[in-house]
């Protein structure tokens, strides 16, 4: 699941920084949740390469005459085109959420490329978490709700992984219900 949990059960470490708010104090749990990446660095390059190849394959037919300067290029862009698109998705699954939760307080930071972060914060002693089977924007749809202001959750996931997650926050953030 591409869910890092993070327990800090007598303190948080020296660097901790932005995540501890003197009014809280430690928290006692963050989890950072992240769309997986199929494609690694190294699959980039062999997938750049090669595609390259291929399409150069043909360019030995007509190496010599004067038609390789008028298909080279449309060649070259359509590799660019290749190379740009799988950059551009790379940076969209920059997204994540990061919750944080203390003993009386919860924070949920969604931050997704391009664009502001957002922030829900709650006591979890109100929150509800609720999973919606069907009928959801995606099937195991999870949301969290206090305060009239219901927020999903996880939506990036697979649906096993929203099963799990709301499983670990029904435990999480009601550890003596």
């Amino acid at each position: 699941m591409p869910v890092e949990t993070t327990r800090y059960a007598k303190g948080a470490p020296e660097d901790f920084g932005a995540l501890f708010h003197e009014e809280h104090g430690t928290p006692r749990l963050v989890l950072t949740l992240r769309p997986h990446k199929s494609l690694t660095p190294p699959g980039f390059v062999w997938f750049i390469g090669l595609t390259a190849g291929l399409m150069a394959l043909p360019l030995i037919a007509v190496l010599g005459r004067s038609v390789l300067w008028g298909v080279l290029p449309f060649v070259l862009i359509a590799i660019a085109a290749i190379w740009w698109g799988l950059k551009r998705s790379w940076s969209d699954m920059e997204l994540h959420e990061e919750l944080v939760i203390w003993d009386g307080w919860m924070r949920l930071a969604h931050n997704a490329p391009r664009k502001p972060p957002q922030f829900w914060e709650a006591n979890p002693y109100w929150v509800r978490v609720r999973r919606i089977p069907e009928g959801g924007k995606v099937p195991d749809y999870v949301t969290m709700k206090a305060e009239g202001r219901e927020v999903e959750i996880g939506a990036f996931l697979a649906p096993s992984e929203r099963r799990d997650l709301h499983a670990l926050l029904e435990r999480e953030i009601f550890p003596n219900r």
